[in-house]
């Protein structure tokens, strides 16, 4: 499944490989940076980052990925950047043996990130704030570094299988009971994982679950049962960037059922509430789906409210303003709440608009020519 996603994204995906040369590290360091499809055609567009540490094999397993789940529109589009550490390791996470932290060159390679690889990136390319940090092992357990700032440069954090400092366990969720702003933080191990591994990845996933109860904490834990610690990345890769971007992802069947037909409250804000959070936390000012105006759509209708297609026909406007999404709603509107002359004017008026979600010329005016010859009109 891997192969097939990487042979598939990078058909048009846009790689690019450079050397960057780093006063911090006293060396030049590889980066692949990978754009997401349009990068070019859209000059106004800004992405969030990924960065992924092992970018020597992990590069191609989370771009490949990100690229395919942003295809299908279960994410955003995102720059994704990989930082070659096949020689240097061992030197890029090395820790204190007395706090945990990093020292020497492992402190050199922390303030390369934060201080010249992501402000080149940001500088070079067209970037949002949001950012999403992927390490696997002993990177897994350095990402967390950056959580322990006051300011941490990531918002969401992937730690597949961590080979963690003896500190960390008391640290991350010290830190993550604090945080006053979201924060995305998914942990990983396999029970086939390495043993030391596996039980302080247990050990972590029990010390966050007893300490923190902090709504801004968007935790989850994967724990599998054949994946080796090698293996365990091509598994947790696609699970982690659902579950980050979840609320990005159009309404699902189980979204609808679940959630959407249980509210006591309007579905249209809930709708709204939906794209709201979506601009807080990527940056992104996504333009409602279609599928997502569907499924509000059937709500009011299998609920009967339909004093709430008013306001959802005001939204489809804004949102589709040459189409007879909002005409239709605000017809239907008017249609069910009595004002039956109103509602066959706005059918008629949607004629010359554009056709859009299965909403047809012939749709609307069939629906005027209904109340015509109930009415008399």
């Amino acid at each position: 499944m891997l192969v097939f996603f990487i042979s598939f994204q990078f058909v048009n995906a846009q790689v690019i490989y450079e050397p960057f040369n780093s006063s911090k590290l006293g060396e030049t360091r590889e980066i692949k940076v990978q754009l997401p499809r349009g990068y070019d055609a859209n000059p106004d567009k800004k992405y969030p980052i990924i960065m992924v540490f092992d970018g020597d094999y992990m590069f191609e397993a989370v771009a490949g990925n990100v690229d395919y789940y942003a295809y299908w529109d279960d994410m955003p589009d995102a720059i994704v950047v990989g930082v070659n550490q096949v020689d240097s390791r061992q030197a890029d996470m090395y820790y204190s043996e007395q706090n945990s932290l990093p020292i020497e060159t492992g402190a050199a390679f922390f303030e390369f990130i934060g201080m010249e690889l992501i402000p080149h990136i940001e500088k070079t390319y067209r970037t949002e704030s949001f950012r999403v940090a992927v390490g696997h092992g002993e990177t897994a357990n350095f990402i967390n570094y950056y959580l322990l700032k006051g300011d941490p440069l990531f918002k969401a954090y992937i730690a597949i299988s961590p080979d963690l400092a003896p500190d960390m366990t008391a640290y991350i969720p010290e830190r993550l009971a604090k945080f006053q702003s979201k924060i995305f933080y998914y942990l990983a191990t396999s029970d086939n994982d390495v043993a030391a591994i596996k039980t302080s990845s247990e050990a972590l996933n029990t010390a966050i679950t007893g300490v923190v109860d902090n709504k801004n904490i968007l935790y989850s834990f994967k724990k599998l049962e054949e994946p080796s610690h090698y293996s365990l990345p091509a598994y947790i890769i696609p699970d982690a960037l659902q579950k980050i971007f979840l609320v990005y992802q159009p309404i699902s069947k189980q979204e609808y059922k679940d959630t959407i037909l249980k509210l006591e409250s309007s579905p249209v804000v809930y709708l709204e509430e939906k794209y709201q959070t979506i601009l807080d936390l990527f940056g992104i000012d996504k333009q409602i789906l279609i599928n997502d105006f569907k499924a509000i759509e059937a709500a009011i209708e299998k609920k009967e409210k339909f004093e709430y297609f008013e306001s959802l026909g005001k939204i489809a406007r804004k949102q589709y303003p040459k189409t007879m999404l909002g005409s239709y709603y605000l017809a239907r509107f008017y249609e069910e709440t009595g004002e039956t002359k109103k509602a066959m004017k706005t059918y008629q008026s949607a004629y010359i608009l554009d056709e859009i979600g299965g909403i047809t010329k012939d749709l609307v005016l069939e629906k005027a020519d209904e109340i015509k010859a109930d009415f008399g009109y």
